[in-house]
C-alpha cells in the first residue's frame, strides 16, 4: 500500500517501506551531499537503505526499526536526516557546533529501518501471494491479524539473532515454550542466522573506525548501555550525558531482553560502546503521531551523540 501522506503530517500514516523509500528518494534528491547506500535485502527482497552525512573519520551509526512494531524510530530517524542535512546546506550552527566543521570531523551513519518485512507485516498484514503466508499465519496461532508483529518475514526477532548471551538465550527461550517461529522472541536457529542481522554485523566489522552505535527501539524512555556486566569505560558518562538531555533514565535490560541484542553484541563482543533508547512511552505500536514528542526529547541527542564518545 502506498502512503501518501507527506512524512511530517499533523496526522501521518504507519510509516511502511514504500514511506521509508519514498522519504529516502526525497532527501537524497534535495541534499546531493547525502549519500545512499544499501545495506542489503530482507528476506522479501526490500532495500534496506543506508545513509551517510559528513566526511570525517570519527563515525557513529543509528539503527531504527528492529521490530516491526517499532516502525515510528524510522520516523524520527528520517527527520533527523533532514534537519541535519538543512542544518548543513544553509551552514548553521546547531548547539554551538559549526554544521560545515561538524561534518568534516564526523560521519553519521543512518540505518532507518533494518526489519522492512517486519514492518510491512504489521501494518498491512501478510497477503496470501506472500510465499511465507501459510507458515508465518501458522506462527501467528492461526490469526490474519498481525497488528503485534515483531519478528522478521520468517518469525525471527532480529533483536534476539546476535551473538551474544546466544546459547544461554536458547536455554531460556525453551523454558519460555519458544520453541520455533513466532511473533517475537525466537532467536532464529544460529546466531546472525538472519539477512538483515548478518548484513548489519558483515557492515559493522568492516567498518572499525565506528566509535558508538544509538539504536532506537520503543517504549519506556530507557537507556541500556551495559550487557553482560560489562560497562565499557567511555560508555557511562556518554549515558549519563543522554540521560541529561534526553530526560531518559538510565536502566539495565532484564530476563529475555538482556540478551541477543545489538548493543549486547558490541558491548561483548567488539568493546564497542552502544546504546538502546526505549523510546516514547504508551503501548506499541505507538501512534504515529507521537514522532514529534519522541523527536524534541532525543533532536539534541542525535545531534550531538558523536561527541559524546
Amino acid at each position: 500500500m502506498m502512503n501518501e501522506k507527506p512524512l511530517f503530517a499533523n496526522d501521518p500514516d504507519p510509516f511502511d517501506h514504500n514511506a521509508l523509500m519514498q522519504a529516502v528518494e526525497a532527501v537524497t534528491g534535495e541534499y546531493p551531499f547525502l549519500e545512499r547506500h544499501t545495506l542489503g535485502q530482507s528476506i522479501l527482497g526490500r532495500e534496506i537503505p543506508l545513509l551517510r552525512i559528513g566526511s570525517g573519520a570519527h563515525a557513529v551509526l543509528y539503527v531504527g526499526a528492529h521490530h516491526g512494531m517499532e516502525w515510528i524510530t524510522s520516523m524520527v530517524l528520517m527527520r533527523f536526516v533532514k534537519d541535519i542535512c538543512e542544518c548543513f546546506r544553509e551552514k548553521r550552527y546547531f548547539y554551538r557546533y559549526s554544521s560545515s566543521l561538524f561534518l568534516q570531523a564526523h560521519s553519521i551513519w543512518i540505518l532507518p529501518m533494518l526489519n522492512p518485512d517486519g514492518v510491512d507485516y504489521q501494518i498491512h498484514g501478510v497477503s496470501q501471494d506472500n510465499p511465507l503466508y501459510e507458515r508465518v499465519t501458522a506462527m501467528n496461532g492461526g490469526n490474519g491479524d498481525f497488528s503485534h508483529w515483531q519478528a522478521n518475514a520468517r518469525g525471527v526477532d532480529l533483536n534476539h539473532n546476535y551473538d551474544a548471551g546466544f546459547a544461554e538465550y536458547k536455554k531460556r527461550e525453551c523454558e519460555s515454550g519458544i520453541a520455533g517461529g513466532a511473533p517475537t522472541r525466537y532467536s532464529g536457529e544460529e546466531a546472525e542466522s538472519e539477512p538483515e542481522v548478518a548484513a548489519l554485523c558483515r557492515w559493522i566489522r568492516f567498518h572499525d573506525n565506528l566509535s558508538g552505535i544509538l539504536t532506537l527501539h520503543t517504549q519506556g524512555k530507557e537507556i541500556y548501555y551495559r550487557s553482560g556486566g560489562i560497562e565499557l569505560p567511555k560508555s557511562k558518562f556518554a549515558a549519563q550525558r543522554i540521560a541529561r538531555i534526553s530526560g531518559y533514565r538510565l536502566a539495565d535490560a532484564e530476563g529475555l531482553a538482556s540478551f541477543g541484542g545489538l548493543t549486547d553484541w558490541c558491548v561483548q563482543s567488539l568493546g564497542l560502546p552502544a546504546f538502546t533508547l526505549e523510546c516514547g512511552e504508551g503501548c506499541n505500536p505507538l501512534p504515529a503521531s507521537d514522532w514529534h514528542a519522541i523527536y524534541c526529547d532525543l533532536r539534541r541527542v542525535l545531534f550531538t551523540f558523536p561527541i559524546l564518545l
